[in-house]
C-alpha cells in the first residue's frame, strides 16, 4: 500500500503518554489538550501529536508537559474546559475537531491554538484564509467533511440499485446541520432516499443500526465528526453484525469489518498539529503557519465484508484502492 501524506508533515517515533498531567517545572512548556472523549477514546491522537512535537524538539516529561481536559462527549462542556485550560495559562491549546476548537477560539484571543479537523476551517470562521491565519489558530485540516459525497458514490458504485441510505451524525456537532443539507443536496441528484440517524453517546449506536434494519436501508454513510471517529471500531464491528454495508472515513472502520473507508490520514494530521505546537512553543506565531490542508484521501476496503454482504467489489474500484482487506 502506498501511504499518501499531507504536505509539509513529517513522521517520527511513538511515545508513551501518561493519563495525568504531571506538575510544571522550571523551563518546562505546558502544553494544554482539549479533547472531546476520554483518554482511552484519544490515545491513537495523543500518541502522534506526541511524535510532531518530539520532531520539533519536546519530549514530554523533559521540556514539556500536558494539561488535559476531558468533555467525556459532552460537547456543551467544552467552553468550560476551554476556559479553565486559559485560566490554567498554557503557553499553546491543541485539539482535534470542530466543537473544542469554536470553545477554544471563543475563550482566547491570545494564547496560540493548534487544530485539527475535517471541515473547512475558513468556512467555519476559525481563520481568515487557509496561507494567511491572521489570529491565534492554525492547524491541519484534512477536509474530511468535503469528501461526503464522494463516500456516498463510493457506497452507491457498490450498492447500485440502493434507492435508500441512513446517514449517521451526531446531532451536537455544531457542523451537523450543514452536513445534512449537504449530504441531502448530493442524495437527490442520484435518486437516492436518506433517513437522517442520531448518535452522540455510546449507547445510541446499537439502536442506530437496528433502526436501520426496519427501515429496510441498503446502507449506512457515516458522517465526519470526532465522537464517531474515536467509535470506529465500534460502528465497523457493527456493521458486519448488522450486515449493513456502511462507509467511512477511517481505516480503523473497515479493519474492524466495515465495507470501506475513505479520507485522509489522521495520524499524520496529528502528528502534524505537535510539529506546528513546537514552532510555536520556539516562538513562532500561529498567524504566520499556514493552515496545512491534506493532497489526497486513501481508499480502504474490507474485501472479506463484501463478500458476507453477499456484495461484488467491481474490479475497477479495486484497482482505485490504497489498500485491501482479504
Amino acid at each position: 500500500m502506498h501511504r499518501r501524506h499531507f504536505i509539509g508533515l513529517l513522521g517520527g517515533t511513538v511515545a508513551t503518554w501518561p493519563l495525568a498531567a504531571r506538575a510544571q517545572q522550571p523551563g518546562v512548556s505546558v502544553v494544554g489538550y482539549l479533547g472531546g472523549s476520554t483518554p482511552d477514546r484519544d490515545e491513537y491522537q495523543l500518541r502522534a501529536l506526541r511524535e510532531g512535537l518530539r520532531e520539533a524538539g519536546y519530549t514530554d516529561g523533559q521540556n514539556m508537559t500536558f494539561e488535559y481536559r476531558w468533555a467525556e462527549n459532552r460537547n456543551e462542556r467544552l467552553p468550560a474546559l476551554a476556559a479553565d485550560l486559559v485560566r490554567r495559562q498554557v503557553a499553546v491549546i491543541v485539539l482535534g475537531g470542530l466543537p473544542p476548537a469554536l470553545a477554544a477560539k471563543a475563550a482566547t484571543t491570545t494564547i496560540p491554538i493548534v487544530f485539527q479537523m475535517g471541515v473547512d476551517p475558513v468556512a467555519a470562521g476559525l481563520v481568515a484564509s487557509l496561507a494567511r491565519p491572521g489570529g491565534n489558530l492554525t492547524g491541519v485540516s484534512n477536509l474530511n467533511v468535503e469528501l461526503g459525497p464522494k463516500r456516498l458514490e463510493l457506497l452507491r458504485e457498490l450498492v447500485p440499485a440502493a434507492k435508500v441510505f441512513g446517514l449517521l451524525v451526531n446531532p451536537t456537532n455544531p457542523g451537523a446541520e450543514n452536513i445534512v443539507k449537504g449530504m441531502q443536496a448530493v442524495a437527490s441528484t442520484l435518486g437516492i432516499q436518506f433517513h437522517v440517524m442520531h448518535a452522540s453517546a455510546e449507547r445510541d449506536l446499537d439502536a442506530v443500526f437496528a433502526s436501520l434494519v426496519r427501515l429496510r436501508a441498503s446502507g449506512l454513510l457515516v458522517a465526519t465528526d470526532g465522537f464517531l471517529i474515536r467509535h470506529g471500531t465500534q460502528l465497523g464491528e457493527l456493521s458486519l453484525r448488522h450486515a449493513m454495508p456502511t462507509v467511512f472515513q477511517t481505516t480503523e472502520f473497515t479493519a474492524s469489518g466495515g465495507l470501506m473507508s475513505y479520507g485522509g490520514d489522521l495520524k499524520d494530521a496529528y502528528r502534524g498539529v505537535g510539529v506546528y505546537a513546537g514552532r510555536i512553543l520556539k516562538g513562532e506565531k500561529p498567524a504566520d503557519l499556514p493552515v496545512q490542508q491534506s493532497t489526497k484521501a486513501e481508499l480502504t476496503i474490507n474485501l472479506k465484508s463484501a463478500k458476507a454482504l453477499g456484495l461484488t467489489v467491481p474490479l475497477p474500484l479495486l484497482g482505485r484502492a490504497d489498500e485491501v482487506i482479504e
